[in-house]
């Protein structure tokens, strides 16, 4: 057996790692059975570079209550593989507006990191969510070229869903952040 290099990557073997009750954050016997806020559907479909999309992918959430507060008992974390359509999807908590740097506040939003086939490393970015006044002072977003600011907002679907898209790469690619 030949032994891995820093170029090889690592998946898609997300299976090992998935379980599938971690995409409902908000389930009847997780950490956050009863939390109070406004609850959300956060889904999306991930592509690739030609517009294929990627079955195989995992995607990880990170968020602040809906209170803002990442040091509260809300549980913001998340795990979802993606499905033979590419598609991915959480049940959570709506978070609230989050202190930034500078004393700035942040747009209520939630980090997603996408892992999948050809990947070093994962890929972050954000969902923010299309209408809410704080986008326009959000410090993260206005460092964003304004013609592209439009791949971090999740827009309505309905009540209370909010559809997200990832192309990783290409035409309409997704803006990833360094962290």
């Amino acid at each position: 057996m030949t032994a891995a290099t820093a170029s090889q990557t690592a998946g898609p073997y997300w299976h090992m790692i998935d379980f599938p009750e971690w995409a409902d954050l908000l389930r009847a016997d997780g950490p956050n059975a009863g939390a109070a806020g406004e609850r959300i559907i956060l889904r999306g479909t991930i592509t690739d570079g030609t517009g294929a999309v990627v079955p195989d992918a995992m995607v990880e959430i990170w968020q602040a209550d809906p209170d803002g507060r990442y040091d509260s008992t809300f549980h913001g974390f998340g795990r979802c593989a993606t499905d033979a359509e590419g598609r991915y999807r959480f049940v959570t908590l709506r978070p609230g507006p989050v202190a930034g740097p500078g004393n700035a506040t942040q747009a209520p939003h939630v980090a997603l990191t996408i892992f999948a086939r050809g990947l070093m490393r994962g890929l972050v970015t954000r969902a923010y969510f299309a209408g809410d006044p704080l986008l326009a002072e959000d410090p993260v977003l206005a460092l964003v070229p304004e013609k592209r600011r439009s791949t971090l907002i999740a827009r309505p679907a309905g009540e209370h869903e909010w559809i997200l898209d990832i192309r990783l790469q290409g035409e309409g690619e997704t803006v990833f952040l360094e962290v």
